[in-house]
């Protein structure tokens, strides 16, 4: 959503362009940008869900900067392309910049310390206008997941898009009246006019974008989603709209008829679609032509048109302060949750959050974006409007980049302690006489925790090498000798976490580690329970491991849930096994570890790690008998392990255990906390296989 150009020309420095923004003015465009924030916010609150409302909002706007630019262009106004956008980022980032200085704050007071890293480096990407990629490189990123809480500044995508498509279209419109200039040197091509020739590009950017959005929408849906290159489209069907409207001249009959066809599609269409995981490929074609219906129903003189809803005084109104609206229902309802707890407001809250919202826009457009808008001393220079656009942004990038040295400092003195004071899993072993650990900053810190992963990085190759394509992430760890054992590690992000205890065991026993994991695929043999590409994975697995004959493969056997039952057996896990076990290959089966509905390390930054709500039942994580009972004495040289007594102690699973957070998220361990298991892993995985 952006105020870049309001429904008329863009630059009213003078009396003569007041007279002509007003008899350009388009009423029942702003009143659609309001019915579209309106939706947006009313799906975020209450439904949980995409409305489609943004698409819209990317139509219009590029809509209306064609509008002007062509306006421009054929009244031989020059472009003045830096002036238009040191304009264009002085009307934008100040509320940007307030609301982003908002969400600092409201995250200081309300988000646990974990929290806070993920935000500074937001309002780093919201502030330089590429928080789309952020969220698209987050989005694909299984390990940089964190599925506790929504970032107040994720909304913030579609004005980085939008922010980035107003340097490249004005860009766009010089190159081409340089072209149309030169076409008409050429006596046979000075027919071709700037609106064709715009027509021209903007056609083959909708065509290219367009097939480009369906093909990644399609194969990977969580990029596109926040892509550029997806969703350029969307703004250039808007550019051809605003280039045909002269020539759409429907009747007052069927303009009616479209508009309220337009309303009824834009209002049903989040109902409708699964918008959040469709979008943006052809489908969003019925947000944005629903749009385009009711832009070209324009102002139909009728009493029973839709423009008479749109045109009315507090549509127009709340459009005037829809971008404002944009900028702040986002991290009000984020907070408003965080703050209480809240899983899903009901109406009276829903209806406080967007209240709270809508005086916060109005106070924002009147007493920030309004007087600047207005402020005439940076219209008289053109380095005077650029001084007033950095200075917007100093005023955040200070706070940020003191906020983040001083996690920074905290980090390191954080990693200093000596490690007595950070004992983590040694503090439950035996001849601990579990003794409580002394207080110390728990490890690892804020800063650190997200990056907390267990892995080994080199390629495999040589005898480890494969040419399976669907292989291609197969890695390995070689001792400096000849190897003594070789294991191959199969699985998922739960078998990866113990590479924090094996790594270190394997690296002293002279043990060759190859690693062949996929996010979120257990393994096993293929299964409903498995999508196809788990599937396809797992049987490219077992494959290579009967190619390669190592001495063991080593899987996590037991999977855990949410909820109840809270553990089971791995669907087709002994199937999956006996191959191997048949081709003498040993396998290790270690228990998984519990799994919750919460992020374990943010509820003991905001209530405390002794308090009860972080420190759940093991009755509620892990079933007795364990699954792997059911898998003994079923294969010979098939080890069981179970490491859950340092996991969960004396009935209890811990948020921190020895001033260790014990989980970096709500299911996985912190590569930390296993590597204080080392000793404690090694003696259980030497005596379960018999191994010396």
């Amino acid at each position: 959503m952006s105020i870049t150009e309001s429904p008329q020309a863009p630059n009213p420095e003078s009396g003569a362009a007041s007279r002509q923004r007003k008899a350009t003015f388009r009423p029942e465009v702003q009143g659609l940008r309001a019915l579209a924030v309106l939706i947006v916010v009313t799906y975020h609150v209450w439904l949980g869900r995409v409305s489609g409302g943004v698409d819209i909002f990317l139509l219009v706007s590029a809509f209306l900067l064609t509008l002007s630019f062509v306006r421009r262009a054929e009244s031989g106004t020059p472009f003045r392309l830096l002036a238009h956008w040191l304009h264009l980022f002085k009307r934008l980032l100040p509320a940007a910049v307030v609301v982003i200085l908002g969400v600092l704050a409201g995250t200081w007071l309300i988000l646990p310390q974990g929290r806070w890293p993920e935000v500074l480096d937001q309002a780093w990407a919201s502030l330089l206008y590429r928080q789309n990629w952020l969220l698209a490189d987050a989005a694909v990123d299984y390990y940089a997941q964190d599925h506790a809480g929504a970032s107040p500044l994720q909304h913030f995508w579609s004005l980085s898009i939008q922010g980035q498509v107003f340097i490249l279209w004005p860009l766009a419109f010089a190159a081409t009246a340089a072209v149309l200039t030169g076409l008409r040197r050429v006596p046979r091509l000075r027919w071709v006019t700037y609106r064709a020739l715009l027509a021209m590009v903007f056609g083959a950017v909708f065509a290219v974008s367009l097939a480009y959005s369906i093909e990644q929408t399609a194969t990977n849906q969580a990029y596109a989603y926040f892509e550029t290159r997806a969703r350029l489209w969307e703004f250039a069907l808007g550019s051809l709209l605003a280039l045909a409207l002269p020539y759409l001249k429907p009747g007052r009959t069927l303009r009616v008829g479209l508009g309220w066809a337009g309303l009824a599609a834009m209002v049903s269409c989040g109902l409708v679609l699964t918008v959040d995981r469709s979008f943006p490929g052809y489908v969003a074609l019925w947000p944005t032509l629903a749009a385009a219906a009711i832009i070209v129903a324009g102002q139909t003189g009728s009493r029973f048109g839709v423009d008479r809803l749109l045109s009315s005084r507090p549509a127009v109104a709340l459009g005037d302060n829809s971008y404002a609206l944009y900028l702040w229902h986002w991290p009000v309802l984020v907070l408003a949750l965080a703050a209480t707890g809240v899983e899903t407001p009901n109406l009276k809250q829903g209806l406080g959050i967007v209240g709270a919202s809508i005086v916060l826009a109005v106070l924002t457009t009147r007493f920030v974006e309004k007087p600047l808008r207005d402020w005439h001393w940076p219209k008289l220079r053109t380095w005077r409007t650029a001084v007033v656009v950095v200075a917007c942004g100093a005023v955040l990038a200070g706070p940020v980049a003191v906020w983040q040295t001083s996690l920074t400092a905290e980090e390191s003195a954080t990693a200093a302690q000596p490690r007595e004071l950070t004992p983590g899993a040694l503090a439950l072993a035996p001849e601990s006489g579990n003794t409580p650990a002394p207080r110390a900053r728990t490890i690892p810190g804020p800063a650190a925790l997200d990056n907390d992963w267990a892995g080994i990085t080199s390629p495999c190759t040589g005898s480890n090498a494969t040419i399976d394509p669907i292989l291609e992430g197969c890695r390995q760890e070689l001792p400096g000798e000849p190897a003594t054992k070789r294991v191959v590690v199969l699985g998922d992000s739960h078998a990866q976490q113990y590479l924090a205890a094996l790594e270190p065991v394997a690296a002293a026993r002279g043990w060759e580690l190859v690693t062949l994991l996929m996010p979120a695929c257990r393994f096993g043999a293929e299964s409903e329970a498995r999508n196809a590409e788990c599937n396809a994975y797992n049987k490219a697995s077992s494959v290579y491991v009967l190619e390669h004959r190592p001495d063991a493969v080593f899987t996590v056997a037991s999977l855990t849930h949410e909820d109840a039952p809270f553990e089971t057996e791995v669907p087709g896990y002994l199937d999956g096994v006996k191959p191997f076990a048949d081709a003498g290959i040993e396998i290790v089966g270690i228990r998984d570890n519990p799994r919750f509905t919460f992020n374990m390390p943010q509820c003991a930054q905001r209530h405390g790690a002794d308090a009860p709500a972080c420190n759940p039942p093991m009755s509620e994580s892990l079933v007795e008998p364990s699954p792997l009972e059911n898998y003994r004495g079923k294969l010979p040289g098939l080890h069981l392990m179970d490491m859950s007594d340092f996991i969960c102690a004396r009935g209890v699973c811990p948020a921190v255990v020895g001033n260790v957070y014990v989980y970096k998220d709500d299911n996985h361990l912190t590569r930390t906390y296993v590597q204080t298991m080392i000793p404690m892993f090694e003696q259980r995985l030497l005596a379960a296989t018999g191994w010396s």
